[in-house]
């Protein structure tokens, strides 16, 4: 079963943050999901401010914004998506997510 563990960041979250030693803890894990063959993607994610949202409108047109589709407090920085055995042990690899990047994650099965 595939899984998506999702890093969620404060709409005002700051990457200057993100020192030597959290990219070494975040490259550490990678290595570890990539040597149990769990880790099938990865990816970071640009600021918000970069996305573009396309909605469909009433008359079937299609308005092209900018920015996020959602206004809310928090937005995803990133994500794995994991081959797991059970939700468990995708719960384990986002307990482990979360102490590296140090910030919240989500877990959530595909169909």
């Amino acid at each position: 079963m595939q899984y998506l563990v999702a890093i969620y960041h404060p709409t005002d979250y700051d990457p200057s943050i993100e020192d030597a030693q959290m990219s070494r803890d975040i490259d550490d894990l990678n290595d570890e999901m990539v040597a149990a063959g769990a880790r099938k993607f990865a990816g970071g994610l640009r600021p918000p401010s970069t996305a573009k949202s396309v909605k469909k409108q009433a008359d079937g047109s299609l308005v092209v914004t900018d920015g996020p589709y959602l206004e809310t407090k928090e937005l995803i920085g990133g994500f794995w998506i994991l081959e797991a055995a059970s939700m468990d042990e995708a719960v384990e690899w986002a307990r482990k997510a979360t102490v590296a990047c140090r910030v919240p994650v989500e877990v959530r099965p595909f169909f």
